[in-house]
């Protein structure tokens, strides 16, 4: 790896900074209080080109890497604006993946121009009420028919339904009992999000209120043939390929985030004066913040390893999974911390922290949880067994 600072990761920082430093913190906290959809903030990145930066060129992409993508995801979480600001666009950059690596030709035509322009907005589902991170015991069904399939079930925790008009949907094609191996059967569909037969409920949460999550039910949905990505029965296989870049985009969402709610907290700390000295002067206040500079320091390099690894082809599950476990808990860690240095002010709306805290948070959970990531590593790198 070169830890150098090349000339165009510079151009990236810059261009991107340009563009998310025009919604600053107050944006975010309006959308935060009313729940509305970014939708400039969303159109902005999509003029900017940014939401086709992992896209290929021949689609109107620009055809970069894992690494370009995290140098952006780092900065958009930069300024305040929060898992709300990455939310709004980092679908984008890792869930149209099975388009680009399976889908035909036709496909990516009809699909790839219109993400990378805004024009359409994904939503994705594969969560499960019941199954959780068990992807093999999904229940939705798509039933084969004349000319499609005719799909019934349910999914959770999906993000943007509200506002999307496509759906990625994992489904199984053939039953669980009815596989030879659990991961068979499984199947994935890029389809119009048709409101008359799939019904959309918004789900009261504890951050990101800006970008909404949903339980989405499915009655009845018919999906043309056309519509399919890849062979019947190989999706389980088809989203293994995006789940490394998740976990690095996650993770320095996370660290920037962190790292955003870090200067707030030092800044405070350097102007607000009690018993006639800035509180910045005591080592209870000092410590805590320069363990959270380190952890987050070593967060991200572990980050863009993972991100250079897989931009060279070369196996990258731990130190991506590392790097998801370190960035999240390095990022909350830090927001904690900046909130507890404001001491009541902390609690404040106006000062941010709190906001940051709230929505950092859900990169401690999701894609995947910290339990899960432990159990990855002792079983693939330390070679243990298999705990579950």
């Amino acid at each position: 790896m070169d830890f150098d600072n090349p000339e165009e990761h510079r151009a990236i920082r810059n261009a991107v900074a340009a563009v998310v430093s025009r919604f600053d913190a107050d944006y975010w906290l309006e959308r935060d209080e009313d729940g509305s959809f970014p939708h400039e903030f969303h159109r902005a990145m999509a003029d900017a080109g940014w939401l086709g930066i992992t896209m290929p060129e021949a689609y109107g992409g620009a055809g970069l890497g894992v690494t370009e993508a995290a140098l952006m995801m780092h900065e958009v979480t930069s300024h305040g604006g929060g898992m709300a600001a990455a939310s709004t666009v980092h679908i984008n950059l890792f869930g149209p993946h099975p388009i680009i690596v399976f889908g035909t030709d036709d496909q990516k035509a009809r699909w790839i121009p219109r993400l990378v322009a805004g024009t359409d907005r994904c939503c994705f589902g594969f969560t499960e009420p019941d199954a959780g991170l068990n992807t093999t015991r999904i229940k939705t069904f798509a039933q084969k028919v004349d000319g499609g399939y005719r799909v019934n079930g349910q999914k959770v925790w999906t993000s943007t339904a509200q506002v999307a008009n496509k759906i990625m949907l994992l489904t199984r094609t053939t039953r669980f009992e009815d596989c030879q191996r659990p991961t068979d059967g499984i199947t994935i569909f890029y389809t119009d999000l048709d409101r008359a037969k799939v019904d959309v409920c918004r789900i009261p949460k504890m951050g990101r209120k800006a970008v909404d999550s949903n339980a989405v039910f499915i009655d009845d949905l018919f999906i043309p043939d056309d519509d399919r990505i890849g062979e019947e029965g190989k999706g389980f296989s088809y989203i293994l390929h995006s789940l490394n870049p998740e976990r690095v985009l996650v993770a320095v969402e996370a660290i920037g985030m962190g790292q955003d709610a870090l200067r707030r907290a030092t800044r405070y700390a350097r102007e607000r004066t009690v018993f006639d000295r800035p509180i910045g002067m005591n080592q209870g206040i000092q410590h805590p913040l320069a363990e959270n500079w380190m952890n987050l320091e070593a967060a991200y390099t572990m980050a863009m390893k993972a991100a250079w690894l897989y931009d060279h082809d070369r196996p990258c599950g731990a130190e991506a999974n590392t790097a998801k476990f370190l960035g999240a808990k390095a990022g909350h860690d830090a927001c904690l911390q900046a909130v507890l240095t404001h001491g009541g002010f902390g609690y404040a709306k106006e000062y941010h922290v709190e906001r940051l805290l709230r929505e950092v948070t859900v990169t401690r959970i999701a894609p995947v949880t910290e339990q899960l990531i432990k159990c990855f590593i002792a079983e693939k790198v330390l070679d243990l067994p298999k705990s579950y």
